[in-house]
């Protein structure tokens, strides 16, 4: 069984700063790193492999640089890594992205049978939680999201029994495979490569599939697949802070202060 895990590289949001005058991100000079939600489902994929003996392939879709990413996942022990460059592939929102990002799963599952896709739940730089439920949407895979453990796997009867984590509650559920999960950073704990295969990685090769490979008609992707836009992004301006009354002094007078100017500014009703 071959299990897939999509990553992502994205722009390290803790430095992130916005132009005033295009209103867009400013890339230049911003480091990447892999979405912190992709590395537990990375790491989830590789502990599948430690029990079950899967294989496991690595799939994102990003320009040229994003190969660093996947040398990341080769170093941590996937066993092949896939990159989906082109330039029509460019501009894609998450209804785009899903769709290629499927059709190289279904590219894959006609080699070798796909059981399990994993995913993060979302990505730091778009925060939608949308490509992965979209991805299982067009595979018609069982679609479970929110896992914080994977509870039970029988590869004999593509069965796995996993726990999601809910506002408040948890909840467990089990389905056929083939499935797509989207996990939560509680899954697990990220391992960390060795020196040997980090090294060993820097000499493995990543495949690149433009939509030479995947022949996918390209008014359904990238840009022009599309009908998603961004009109303008913004860094919200907030005010300074203010402090009422003495709370040490007069802590019965702050409290007064305070409750009177929320009710003012009709925060609060009494």
């Amino acid at each position: 069984m071959l299990v897939v895990v999509c990553i992502k590289q994205v722009p390290d949001t803790t430095q992130v700063q916005i132009d005033p005058v295009t209103n867009t991100l400013i890339r230049e000079g911003i480091p990447f790193i892999v979405n912190p939600y992709d590395a537990h489902a990375l790491e989830e994929a590789l502990r599948l492999k430690d029990r079950f003996g899967f294989r496991v392939a690595a799939l994102s879709m990003g320009p040229p640089n994003a190969e660093a990413t996947l040398k990341k996942a080769l170093a941590l022990g996937v066993d092949q890594a896939i990159l989906l460059s082109d330039r029509v592939f460019g501009g894609a929102d998450t209804l785009a992205t899903s769709r290629v990002l499927s059709e190289a799963i279904a590219r894959l599952n006609r080699q070798e049978k796909v059981g399990i896709v994993i995913c993060g739940k979302q990505t730091i730089d778009g925060d939608t939680a949308q490509v992965g439920p979209g991805i299982a949407t067009r595979l018609g895979y069982t679609q479970l999201t929110l896992v914080d453990r994977v509870e039970k796997l029988d590869p004999l009867q593509d069965r796995i029994t996993v726990r999601r984590k809910l506002e408040g509650r948890h909840e467990m559920v089990d389905a056929p495979l083939p499935v797509l999960l989207t996990v939560v950073r509680e899954l697990n704990r990220p391992r960390y490569p060795t020196v040997p295969m980090r090294l060993e990685s820097e000499e493995a090769t990543v495949q690149v599939w433009s939509n030479q490979e995947l022949q996918l008609d390209q008014e359904g992707i990238g840009l022009k697949g599309s009908p998603t836009w961004v009109s303008r992004i913004f860094s919200p301006e907030r005010q300074k802070g203010e402090i009422v009354g003495d709370g040490a002094a007069d802590p019965a007078g702050a409290a007064k202060l305070l409750i009177d100017k929320l009710v003012s500014s009709d925060l609060l009703v009494v």
